[in-house]
């Protein structure tokens, strides 16, 4: 387990089994780019959810194609699971002669029994200790980064090498969409504020957010605050808080939009979330807002244009139970000790740095 391997001889279809969030997927990027690198000539399929297809439709990169994968038992999935349906989407991916199966999803209870019906040359992935393996297996268990975990796994199929790159670029149709929801570009630097975050633990006090806000501004930037359409309460708190004239991007974005707004973006403070990730993958400096372990799992593999700053906080400020084995039952903040003095001036170096991470393409 763990060791680099010699690459499988003439691949021609590599299928990847990875359906989850916009985060997670950004986590797995290194790990396609170094399949395709290894297998250039290789068609790689991407077991995903209806959004992954969505997105990635016309993108360049690694994925040359997405199987949308139909709810499935023990994936996690929204919907009733179908058996006749899933027993044709398996009997649809066997079809394509699967020389390469890899599962980049998780422990494997379910997924690798799944992966093991697509009848692969050769199976690779994460397993957990109550797992079924595959034929070449990476531990799943720990706190790990979870980028470099899925590295070991490419590694495992033969993808040992990375492209020291960026992982994502915006399309035409994403700069298009941004177009239409930010004013005509000008000497301004866009700045992106991301205040909120699925774990509500995540989220910086929205205050702070403010007071940064309000600093950049002053400081000439055109700033933006992001957030899903359930975040919009967050966001027009966050917007009366501030003394600035700011840009409500809250449920307006679409991905691609946000694609396109990240790339127009000279800087991107963000608690720890999908926009964040997102935004470091495209290439956008960052400073990212993480509790303890947090960067851990999800901190990128390319540090230049990235700022974190971390919370050690480990006990609940309203119960003290520790949260790091289990969680307690509140939500309050574990990332409100993060000060404001830090975080205005990492977000101040980079903007005044200015110029994206210019890595070849």
């Amino acid at each position: 387990m763990g060791a680099e391997r010699a690459p499988l001889a003439d691949v021609r279809t590599i299928a990847v089994l990875r359906p989850n969030a916009l985060g997670d997927f950004v986590f797995c990027l290194p790990a396609l780019h170094a399949l395709k690198q290894c297998y250039p000539a290789a068609r790689l399929v991407y077991i995903g959810l209806a959004w992954h297809a969505a997105f990635l439709d016309g993108r360049a990169g690694p994925v040359d194609a997405v199987a949308v994968m139909p709810p499935t038992p023990g994936m996690g999935m929204q919907g009733d699971a179908d058996p006749r349906a899933v027993e044709a989407f398996v009997d649809q991916l066997r079809a394509a002669n699967i020389d390469l199966a890899l599962q980049l999803f998780g422990g494997g209870r379910h997924a690798n029994p799944f992966v093991r019906r697509l009848g692969a040359r050769l199976t690779v992935g994460m397993c957990a200790r109550d797992a079924e393996p595959l034929e070449r297996n990476v531990r799943h268990e720990g706190l790990v980064n979870r980028r470099l975990q899925l590295l070991e796994v490419a590694a495992l199929a033969g993808a040992s090498a990375w492209p020291m790159r960026r992982e994502l670029h915006a399309t035409r149709d994403d700069l298009a969409q941004a177009a239409r929801l930010l004013p005509p570009e000008s000497e301004r630097p866009l700045v992106l504020l991301q205040p909120g975050a699925t774990d509500p633990r995540r989220r910086w006090p929205v205050r702070r957010f403010a007071a940064l806000g309000d600093l950049l501004a002053g400081q000439g930037a055109l700033v933006a605050v992001n957030g899903s359409a359930e975040e919009g309460a967050l966001v027009r708190e966050l917007i009366a808080a501030m003394r600035h004239p700011v840009i409500d991007l809250s449920g307006k974005a679409s991905l691609a939009a946000l694609c396109g707004i990240l790339a127009r973006s000279a800087l991107v403070v963000s608690n720890d979330t999908g926009p964040l990730h997102l935004a470091l993958a495209l290439g956008t400096p960052a400073v990212g807002i993480y509790w303890l372990t947090n960067l851990i799992e999800s901190g990128p593999l390319r540090q230049e244009g990235h700022r974190a700053v971390v919370s050690l906080r480990v006990h609940c400020p309203v119960c003290g139970e520790a949260n790091i084995k289990t969680r307690c039952a509140h939500d309050a903040s574990f990332v409100d000790e993060v000060p404001q003095e830090e975080v205005n001036a990492l977000a101040l170096e980079l903007l005044r740095e200015g110029g994206r991470m210019d890595l070849a393409a």
